[in-house]
């Protein structure tokens, strides 16, 4: 059962979306697209904003905002090849885009081509210094070491290949050592891109220190 909160946030979401659909439709040739296009997608209407993001950038080509609003809806339905598409003629043009860089680390990530995804994290690093969650993800993908200089053996096991299987990294998993799993995860994944459980386990582990952060 929702919460009234929720049903509060799910109304006034239908309410911004009517109200710029009307501006949309009150002004078809405007710029005003890509806010319906994002809210759509903030609503989960990937469909819609995919829609509408396509049909705007028929006449603003060069609209990268629209652009960026794309990517993200194509991402959230799956689309990662397109999506990434998309961020590839954003930065053709627009090389110091931060966003842009991050949301290709992510997808690079999420394909389990973690060298990839490295090499959008440290620019993004690089362009936007006090990033702290991007430096974090960086340290966490290039394997490092746990940070603060912790006392345990896993940092040790953690740099021997015979430790880089998926089961070591869901046992870091279950006992609550997120960095250490997605440490292994990151190694499966950099000998084996296409392995698909340690793509998902990748996930699981970010989720996971995600929320233990609260």
């Amino acid at each position: 059962m929702q919460s009234p909160a929720t049903y509060n946030q799910i109304a006034m979401s239908d309410d911004a979306i009517r109200r710029q659909e009307e501006r949309v439709a009150r002004d078809p040739g405007s710029l005003a697209f890509a806010q319906l296009a994002d809210l759509y997608r903030k609503a989960g209407r990937t469909e819609d904003a995919v829609r509408v993001c396509r049909d705007g950038l028929v006449r603003y080509p060069h609209y990268t905002t629209a652009r960026l609003i794309l990517a993200k809806a194509l991402s959230a339905e799956g689309d990662l090849d397109g999506a990434l598409a998309e961020l590839r003629a954003i930065l053709e043009v627009s090389p110091k885009d931060v966003q842009c860089h991050r949301l290709a680390a992510e997808i690079h990530r999420r394909r389990g081509r973690i060298d990839e995804a490295v090499g959008h994290l440290e620019t993004a690093v690089r362009l936007d210094p006090g990033d702290r969650e991007s430096r974090a993800l960086l340290s966490l993908l290039r394997a490092a070491a746990p940070p603060g200089g912790e006392a345990s053996g896993l940092p040790r096991l953690l740099a021997d290949d015979t430790f880089a299987t998926v089961a070591f990294g869901a046992l870091c998993l279950e006992q609550g050592c997120v960095e250490e799993a997605a440490q292994t995860f990151t190694r499966i994944l950099r000998k084996d891109p296409d392995h698909r459980e340690a793509r998902e386990r990748l996930e699981q582990a970010l989720r996971a220190r995600q929320r233990r952060k609260g």
